[in-house]
């Protein structure tokens, strides 16, 4: 996570993007957007509905090959029965045991992020963005021209949203050369310098299209963590 040194380097840098355009920049930096419930539970029903079957086959195949043999008497019929009665109970068994084992260790925090698939994450980035640059608009009366930096740092994923008509001018390529500079920044020890870059490029696409006709008369609004 970032420190409060990060966040006044970002709140600089979005003061001074903001410095010469009538636009607006928000940024907010997010833990975790979500914590995938289902996800768990899903990895514990996917093991103990496939694994199983596959100790069943194994188990089962002795047995199977004795009644091809042919030539059964009475007591052995009687022992093949109470043997699948055994392997059928042993079955479920072993699907209760292995769903609740499997659901509790994916249910650790280190393992459900590496467990959850990538575009679930997406999916709950993208919804969680959406979410704060409707609550952004709230807050901004009478502007078109605002734009949402969403940063989900344990998801290390990157959502830019901007108004219509801002996107409208720049179309997707300035906010995927945001989003870039801030997954670039992801990789290095520095995290704070890609928000920095992408927070300068915006500022220059509002500068450019919409610049400061008349004195901002909103306060400076802080980094937003989630």
């Amino acid at each position: 996570m970032l420190t409060p040194e990060d966040h006044r380097r970002i709140e600089a840098a979005v003061a001074r993007a903001e410095d010469g355009t009538s636009g607006d920049i928000f940024c907010v930096l997010a833990g975790e957007v979500s914590s995938y419930r289902e996800v768990p539970i899903a990895w514990g029903a996917i093991v103990s509905l496939l694994l199983p079957p596959a100790i069943m086959a194994v188990a089962l195949r002795p047995l199977l090959a004795g009644i091809t043999e042919g030539g059964w008497t009475v007591d052995q019929a009687s022992a093949t029965q109470s043997q699948i009665v055994f392997a059928l109970t042993g079955y479920a068994i072993a699907q209760l045991i292995l769903f609740g084992i499997v659901t509790l260790l994916a249910s650790l925090a280190s393992v459900r992020r590496v467990l959850t698939p990538r575009f679930l994450k997406r999916h709950r980035v993208k919804k969680a963005a959406f979410h704060h640059f409707a609550a952004a608009h709230s807050h901004v009366k009478d502007s078109d021209t605002g734009v949402l930096i969403f940063v989900a740092l344990v998801e290390r994923q990157v959502e830019i949203l901007a108004d219509g008509a801002l996107h409208g001018r720049c179309g997707d390529l300035v906010w995927a050369r945001a989003a870039d500079a801030i997954k670039q920044g992801m990789k290095v020890p520095d995290p704070t310098a890609g928000i920095e870059a992408a927070i300068a490029i915006c500022g220059e696409a509002l500068k450019t299209h919409f610049p400061l006709t008349a004195p901002r008369d909103h306060l400076d609004r802080p980094v937003l963590d989630d």
